[in-house]
């Protein structure tokens, strides 16, 4: 994984930002990018990168920072600064949430993107929001992550998808395999 990579600091087993350095050189080819992070942790590292730029616009769904890791950022209230304010958003869920409710708020959170009118996204696919994941911060089901992949492809914008966290479980493969059906 790499969302918990800052520009100038490792950390949440992250040494580089594949998915910042993946926007970047999207860049060299498209004028707006839009990184959408579905892990269940805060993409700090992303964040960080480009809190104050308007060219890249960040969004995390990701279990509350309250009571889960990176604690520290991926709150609300944070919505960049400079030029990039108003280009991140921090969707913080409650713990355990389940499908409805996680796809009624990547709903609302896909306006905004579409807001943003980016040429291309990356995605950061984190697995580890399953229900049958060890943390256990979402409950997000096989058809859950079917129905993300679904609601992402809609967008119908080229895209990178970029595996994030993903922790061993029984519906590991599953989850997966559910999103990449839904980019065939």
């Amino acid at each position: 994984p790499g969302h918990h990579a800052e520009s100038d600091l490792v950390g949440g087993f992250c040494y580089f930002n594949n998915s910042a350095i993946a926007a970047q050189m999207l860049l060299d080819q498209f004028e707006r990018v839009a990184i959408i992070d579905v892990d269940v942790h805060h993409g700090n590292g992303t964040q960080q990168i480009f809190y104050h730029r308007d060219d890249v616009f960040t969004l995390s769904l990701h279990a509350d920072p309250r009571r889960f890791y990176p604690f520290f950022w991926g709150y609300a209230e944070e919505t960049g600064n400079g030029a990039g304010l108003g280009c991140n958003l921090n969707i913080p869920l409650e713990r355990g949430t389940e499908d409805g409710p996680y796809l009624d708020e990547l709903n609302h959170a896909l306006e905004r993107v579409n807001d943003f009118q980016p040429d291309a996204l990356v995605i950061s696919l984190g697995l580890d929001a399953s229900i049958d994941d060890p943390f256990q911060g979402l409950r997000i089901t096989p058809d859950g992550f079917g129905n993300i992949g679904r609601r992402l492809a809609a967008l119908a914008k080229p895209t990178l998808l970029v595996q994030e966290g993903g922790y061993m479980s029984d519906n590991l493969s599953l989850n997966l395999q559910a999103v990449l059906a839904a980019f065939q």
